[in-house]
């Protein structure tokens, strides 16, 4: 018994004699379609449209993250802020903003033994 395949336009969903499996490809990616030659010659005619913009265009990179590793946890169980907000209220010089100097964890620390962190 035999049997036939009969393939389908993936495009317009025609069954004609001339639709074949076409592979492309688009910035280093390899693709397939089943396609008639009508549709297959529109998608060539894009990618040499396209291949042309590409050549003239330039690259854009993702952005990266901008920041750095998170640093190891100074104090367990407590946010800068209250570490903030505990200098301030005795009276240990502490800046309101950006990084917390290491006297003040230290001095934190001691006044609550729980937020030392693990080693």
């Amino acid at each position: 018994m035999a049997e036939k395949v009969i393939l389908v336009d993936d495009m317009d969903g025609t069954e004609e004699s001339d639709v074949a499996k076409r592979d492309f490809d688009v910035l280093g990616r390899k693709f397939t379609i089943d396609l008639s030659d009508a549709n297959d010659k529109r998608l060539r005619d894009a990618i040499e449209t396209i291949d042309a913009f590409v050549e003239k265009a330039r690259e854009v990179k993702a952005a990266g993250r901008g920041r750095k590793a998170a640093s190891p946890a100074k104090v367990k169980g407590y946010t800068n802020s209250d570490v903030r907000e505990w200098a301030q209220n005795n009276g240990v010089e502490v800046s309101e903003k950006g990084s917390i100097a290491d006297e003040v964890y230290a001095a934190f620390i001691e006044a609550h033994p729980d937020a030392k962190p693990d080693a």
